[in-house]
């Protein structure tokens, strides 16, 4: 299983990074786990096919995670002229903020009929869901959106990923990633408290606790760049986890 960091950065670009958006490429397809709003820029930068992509795991609705989720069907249907199906899967409410995103963007593209088969699910923390030969269970955490945020747990090619989404220290967290084989963990800020936002110094005491195999910190913001502690694994655009 291979992971890519198509994009590492917060909602504003610090440090010139691209929005959140990872790409996992399995022994039986490809999905991404979210899709910021310059997502589909960096699918292209690193050359990526977005055919690939069968699945988009959304965290939460903001922008910054799945505001590129637009852009990559309307690429589908324009210019990568996709004709595999593709699903859509997010917390509840995601449909109407989609709609309404693809509205707000391009007027009338919503009423659009795809050329291919597109399939929007919206999720309810703790229930777990089958999509192809991927697990996915969500966590409920604490990110104020308008809309049920979510941790992800992802199982697949017997291996474990967690992604915090954005939140502030929460405990569900210690479920949504004990023992993963990779946990990828927003950390905005260095020690700063930022309401529904993590720091590192209120993620790096509950580490043990969680006892993933691997971490990599992302989505962080200019004090987090400055301070970015050693030893600890930092993501930046284009790095690739291999998980054997």
């Amino acid at each position: 299983m291979k992971v890519t960091f198509v994009g590492s950065g917060d909602a504003f670009g610090t440090g010139g990074r691209f929005n959140t958006c990872f790409l996992v490429q399995h022994s039986s397809g490809a999905f991404l786990i979210d899709c910021g709003a310059s997502s589909l820029v960096a699918i292209r930068k690193l050359r990526v096919d977005p055919n690939l992509v069968d699945t988009i795991f959304v965290s939460h609705l903001h922008g910054d995670h799945f505001g590129g989720v637009p852009f990559f069907l309307l690429d589908a249907q324009f210019y990568s002229r996709r004709r595999t199906p593709l699903t859509l899967v997010g917390p509840r409410g995601f449909q109407t903020r989609l709609t309404e995103a693809l509205e707000v963007f391009f007027p009338g593209s919503s009423k659009t009929n795809p050329k291919f088969d597109l399939s929007v699910v919206e999720l309810d923390a703790g229930l777990e869901r089958t999509f192809g030969s991927v697990q996915l269970l969500p966590f409920l955490v604490s990110h104020e959106c308008g809309a049920p945020p979510f941790a992800l747990r992802l199982a697949c090619d017997g291996k474990i990923i967690a992604y915090s989404g954005d939140t502030e220290w929460t405990e569900n967290l210690i479920s949504a990633a004990r023992s993963a084989d990779l946990l990828i963990a927003e950390c905005l800020t260095f020690d700063k408290p930022i309401k529904f936002h993590m720091s590192y110094s209120a993620l790096r005491p509950n580490l043990d606790r969680i006892g993933a195999q691997r971490v990599v910190l992302t989505h962080m913001g200019p004090d987090m760049l400055v301070h970015a502690p050693d030893g600890v694994e930092l993501a930046h655009d284009g790095l690739v986890v291999e998980l054997k």
